[in-house]
């Protein structure tokens, strides 16, 4: 009986996993509102290398930026494999999250870079309206930067909040 209890256990529940995951407009709506991303990547020994970053979404991607030649992004130009959490709650029952899971493609183009760096800025700094300082503050910046846009291969996510 103990055997059985435990295999019964064990076993996945597909039904239940499926009653607390989001749907892709809750997923894009908890991106949107949230403003950590655990970002894993592949340090040199093998072992995970994890970093809180700022990110934005930008044409339904999620990116960030950071500077060319930090651990993250020596990791990356090495294996390009990338695992990011958001997530909040805390106690079970709140508990939400969305795990993006995929490779990252590193964004040299500083165009490009100035424009995540500015959207990062108006979303983490509450700026509708950069004024004309900050944008060449943000621009002279970027030279040092680069852009990380997460290709997906999975998403997953849950919210326990859900009704049962």
């Amino acid at each position: 009986m103990c055997s059985d209890n435990k295999r019964e256990r064990d076993r996945p529940l597909p039904a239940q996993r499926n009653l607390v995951a989001m749907t892709e407009a809750e997923v894009a709506t908890f991106l949107a509102d949230h403003r950590k991303l655990s970002v894993a990547t592949i340090g040199p020994d093998g072992q995970p290398h994890v970093v809180a970053m700022w990110y934005v979404v930008i044409d339904g991607i999620v990116t960030f930026a950071t500077f060319a030649k930090s651990q993250k992004i020596l990791n990356l130009q090495r294996d390009r494999r990338i695992t990011a959490l958001v997530e909040s709650g805390e106690s079970y029952a709140e508990l939400r999250g969305v795990e993006l899971v995929g490779t990252a493609r590193i964004i040299h183009d500083i165009e490009q870079v100035e424009r995540i760096a500015i959207a990062i800025a108006r979303k983490y700094e509450s700026l509708d309206m950069l004024n004309e300082a900050a944008v060449a503050a943000i621009r002279r910046g970027a030279r040092k930067r680069v852009g990380v846009a997460l290709e997906l291969h999975r998403v997953v996510s849950w919210d326990h909040s859900k009704p049962l």
